[in-house]
């Protein structure tokens, strides 16, 4: 009975909070409504930009700034401690693990994403129907992270070779004549690359939608030209369509390396960060959420928002300068 009242509190409080809401926007659509002259404009921009910039203040700011402040304090956030906590990230003889992975996961998902996309756009272009082709390959887009996690990991599915196996690639390889597959997950350190697969798997599709449409966008009267001039094949891709899609080539590999920086539902899913396979993010979770350090957890992730940073400032530089020249 007790539950039932305060469950009913709580539902009280939360419709109480929503109408006083709607009353001040009801208030102000009231005021802007009858307001003439620079009255008027200013209710506008409270009216259209006001709850923006209340959900930016308390849903990135304020998170942000209570964040930093955190990663100089010690685990229980009641001490000051400096630097200490960015100094055991990088120093932690057991850190370099999860930084070298991470690395690696930035230098080779992303590029081999971007590099089967770019590949995939250019072969299905020319065939009859690409869009069934193009929906299919772009379908693992519309699956979570941890979702393909578990179709994956029934893939990885290791069981002894005497028994039936569920695992996909130890029956192929089994097939293939070898006749004791080793425990894909716990292979280091090829097990990272295989997590690494998932993220590929799932990306592909993204990078080839967008470079296909940058593909098709290169004005027709470009490539005739190349091709009066001799440039056939190799020569008409890298000297005429790379160039004139560098643009999108960055962005795409600008998103893909944001999105593997905050990889962390694929290596929870699969592996829990254990066997050599732990990254950043995993680590700032375990840290915060599992050790209960708040000052750890917290600096790990400014480091996260500092390693998206310069990717963010690269991608609206090179933006501007597209815009600049059109």
């Amino acid at each position: 009975m007790n539950e039932l009242v305060d469950g009913l509190e709580k539902v009280g409080t939360a419709l109480a909070a929503v109408a006083i809401v709607l009353g001040i926007l009801l208030i102000v659509f009231f005021l802007a409504a009858r307001a003439k002259g620079k009255a008027q404009g200013f209710l506008a921009g409270v009216v259209f930009l006001g709850p923006a910039v209340v959900l930016l203040l308390y849903g990135l700011i304020v998170p942000a700034v209570r964040t930093t402040a955190g990663s100089f304090q010690n685990a229980e956030g009641t001490k000051f401690v400096g630097l200490a906590n960015y100094g055991w990230i990088f120093t932690a003889p057991g850190n370099s693990t999860f930084l070298i992975n991470t690395v690696l996961w930035i230098v080779i998902a992303p590029v081999l994403s971007t590099a089967l996309g770019l590949t995939l756009a250019l072969l299905l272009d020319r065939m009859r129907r690409e869009s069934i082709s193009k929906s299919l390959i772009f379908m693992p887009m519309a699956i979570s992270f941890v979702g393909a996690g578990i179709i994956w990991g029934l893939v990885y599915e290791y069981r002894d070779p005497s028994q039936p196996q569920v695992g996909l690639l130890s029956q192929v390889v089994m097939w293939l004549g070898v006749s004791d597959p080793p425990n894909w997950l716990l292979w280091q350190p090829f097990n990272n690359l295989f997590l690494m697969v998932i993220m590929i798997w799932i990306q592909t599709g993204f990078a080839m939608v967008v470079l296909s449409a940058a593909i098709k966008a290169i004005s027709s009267d470009v490539v005739e030209a190349a091709e009066l001039d001799g440039a056939t094949g190799w020569r008409l891709f890298s000297r005429v369509t790379i160039p004139m899609i560098r643009g999108t080539l960055i962005v795409v590999l600008t998103t893909i390396i944001i999105a593997v920086l905050k990889v962390f539902d694929i290596v929870r899913t699969m592996t829990n960060g254990n066997f050599g396979t732990q990254v950043v993010a995993n680590e700032m979770y375990a840290q915060a959420f599992v050790q209960f350090d708040v000052g750890r957890g917290s600096a790990l992730a400014v480091v996260l928002f500092l390693a998206v940073v310069p990717l963010i400032i690269y991608n609206v530089v090179q933006l501007r300068k597209e815009r600049s020249v059109r």
